[in-house]
């Protein structure tokens, strides 16, 4: 026969059952054992057991377990737990951060279009607005360089209902790319870029696990150069997957990108517009 061991532990000693809270995305909380403050990005189960993964308002992602007490909601520690598959609905979200239509098909693709430099950029936009594009009948082209874009604008013939819209990387005063776009812009064509030398930048380094994107002197390929740098293979193609892989939404992207892009989807969808 077993025998009763009674719970000897003076009662303001023992712990206190805390409120358990579905880690749902936006739900913002702080980790107790490191302070760590932020945003709800997705909560997985791993090899480890269940994490959920916080994004700080710099952007920085930190991925922790799911253990009991182990976050503070509001000033009261909480359990934070996997959110239940059969919850209350949320609009689902496209990796761009649009509520999803479901069941949409694609629209035929209109006249209009939108350019960018490389296969690089273009991989990126279809990664974040994929769905968005499909859906508003957007076409993405890269063009491996924009030396040559007055003669691409002029072949393309842009007109009120066919616009074009152009993603330039580096497009800062006084170099190349601005002078090229100045050529070019117009009613009917947009042209607009982002400060970075590569779109690779415009990836939140957080994102990648990274602390920084490194700088490259002057002379040398710059990819070839940040993969060395990173301890990298030198094999550009496999960093670009590396990087790639790292984007699951608009999240992982710097805002000076994320706005750019947005415009040019206005630009080419205006209400009226074919």
């Amino acid at each position: 026969m077993r025998s009763y061991s009674p719970d000897l532990t003076p009662p303001w000693k023992r712990s206190k059952p805390v409120p358990e809270v579905p880690a749902e995305p936006d739900l913002v909380v702080e980790e107790v054992s490191t302070g760590f403050c932020g945003a709800v990005i997705r909560c997985e189960k791993t090899a480890e057991g269940l994490t959920v993964t916080l994004e700080d308002r710099f952007g920085k992602h930190r991925v922790f377990p799911l253990v009991e007490r182990g976050f503070m909601l509001e000033g009261r520690v909480v359990t934070l737990v996997r959110p239940a598959a059969g919850g209350p609905a949320r609009p689902a979200r496209t990796a761009s951060g649009s509520v999803a239509v479901p069941g949409a098909r694609a629209r035929v693709a209109r006249a209009g279009r939108i350019y960018v430099e490389g296969r690089h950029d273009a991989e990126l936009v279809e990664r974040v607005w994929g769905d968005d594009l499909r859906i508003e009948g957007v076409v993405v082209e890269y063009l491996e360089g924009i030396d040559d874009l007055p003669a691409i604008v002029a072949e393309f013939g842009p007109a009120a209902d066919a616009r074009l819209g152009v993603l330039v990387d580096h497009l800062v005063p006084g170099s190349k790319e601005s002078r090229l776009a100045g050529q070019v812009t117009g009613e009917d064509v947009l042209v607009v870029g982002h400060p970075y030398i590569d779109v690779w930048e415009a990836v939140k380094p957080s994102s990648v696990g990274i602390p920084a994107w490194p700088a490259i002197p002057r002379g040398q390929d710059w990819k070839t150069g940040v993969c060395r740098e990173l301890g990298w293979p030198e094999n550009t193609g496999a960093g670009w997957q590396r990087i790639l892989a790292s984007v699951r939404s608009y999240r992982d992207l710097e805002p000076a990108l994320l706005g750019r892009v947005e415009e040019l989807i206005d630009f080419v969808t205006e209400p009226g517009l074919g």
